[in-house]
């Protein structure tokens, strides 16, 4: 029998995407249910995502605080987008077809991020600290290599550079859901498979491994699912670095117990049901005031700094 509490993040996910179909239509329901439904779609695949995976880095990482951001994924995406405007110019740019970007910037994130992984992690737990603090210096000097090119490349490129610096879900490229859900399916559908494993590596390795998990193999292949689920949804709406962190905090909330069985499906649907509920709110309600991209990173930055301020108590 499902847990009451996943029943009740389905109703709130299905009440937020009713709400987000419904409120303001007019006009041809044939072409708004399709339009909406496909916008609806995406929304709910990158929350999913983003949930997830980050769930499945706290868990490998051994720490609540930490996102998949702190690899530098964003910082790599920003890097390739102000390369691309500099070294094809803004109109070429803007004629990349959508597809191919789309494969090409996932497939980039992927093989870094592999390239890492085998390189930092062959010899345990050690080295997943090792990898963590390398991804902070790559991201920052990803981020420093970004800076110097906005500060070559002409003021008109520039505009058009920091269009894809922010999360765009008021404009994502609903042509490009396929590609993208079948790379999260990948993700997730491996989390899930390890979901049992996932339990026994909250204990820490030592305990992980005298119970018979392969602690070194799981980290090593659910980081893998981690850049495969983070490149989807980065190249799908640009880089979203505290989002995650919201929704693992409220799913750890809502399910103490350490059961991925519960805590997967849960930051799942917390995920799709706030980017929907946001987006719906932004955009029917507020008459886009304001980006809800601008309100999740202040929301999650403010959160990081209560939960790294809190724990040093």
């Amino acid at each position: 029998m499902p847990d009451r509490r996943l029943v009740l993040l389905a109703l709130l996910l299905a009440a937020a995407a009713a709400a987000f179909l419904l409120i303001g239509a007019r006009g041809s329901w044939s072409f708004l249910l399709a339009f909406r439904g496909q916008r609806l779609l995406a929304l709910a695949l990158v929350g999913a995502a983003v949930g997830v995976a980050t769930v499945m880095f706290q868990t490998v990482s051994g720490n609540r605080i930490l996102t998949p951001a702190i690899m530098g994924f964003d910082a790599l995406y920003l890097l390739i987008q102000s390369g691309l405007v500099m070294a094809l110019g803004a109109t070429a740019y803007v004629q990349i077809d959508p597809r191919a970007k789309f494969l090409a910037e996932a497939a980039v994130m992927m093989l870094a991020a592999s390239t890492l992984f085998a390189a930092l992690l062959g010899r345990g737990r050690s080295d997943l600290y090792r990898l963590l603090l390398v991804g902070i210096i790559f991201g920052t000097l990803f981020r420093s290599l970004t800076n110097l090119v906005q500060r070559l490349i002409d003021p008109n490129e520039f505009a058009i550079f920091q269009g894809a610096a922010f999360a765009r879900f008021s404009n994502v490229d609903t042509g490009l859901l396929a590609a993208a859900a079948l790379l999260v399916a990948l993700g997730a559908g491996y989390g899930w498979a390890a979901r049992h494993a996932l339990d026994v590596a909250t204990l820490g390795r030592e305990a992980a491994v005298s119970l018979g998990v392969e602690h070194d193999r799981l980290s090593r292949r659910t980081l893998i699912a981690v850049a495969l689920l983070v490149s989807a949804t980065t190249a799908l709406v640009g880089p979203v670095t505290f989002f995650g962190l919201l929704v693992a905090s409220l799913a750890y909330v809502l399910f103490p117990e350490p059961r991925h069985g519960l805590l997967l499906p849960a930051a799942a649907l917390i995920g799709a049901t706030a980017l929907v509920a946001g987006q719906t709110l932004f955009e029917r309600l507020l008459g886009m005031a304001s980006t809800l991209s601008v309100v999740v990173e202040f929301g999650g930055g403010f959160l990081f700094l209560f939960l790294l301020l809190w724990r040093r108590r």
